[in-house]
């Protein structure tokens, strides 16, 4: 017969706790970078939007204007030669 698996107890000890806590807030600092830059820029969808909608168009000028000026001839790619 197979040996019954024992779930293991983790003992949270006071230098333990402390460790947990350090993890959560170095956490929570690598989500706050991440999630500040999208809900707290005070605009609202539709402003958030057009303003996507002006990026694009940007992007896409500026990727036209390198391809009328030689670029480079695979046309895969987004990186250019510095």
């Amino acid at each position: 017969m197979p040996k019954k698996r024992r779930s293991r107890k983790v003992s949270l000890k006071s230098d333990g706790e402390n460790v947990r806590e350090r993890d959560r807030e170095r956490a929570q600092s690598r989500v706050g970078g991440k999630g500040s830059k999208t809900k707290d820029d005070g605009l609202t969808p539709e402003q958030r939007r057009e303003r996507d909608a002006k990026a694009l168009q940007e992007k896409a000028a500026k990727k036209a204007a390198q391809a009328a000026a030689g670029g480079n001839g695979a046309g895969g790619g987004s990186k250019t030669k510095k």
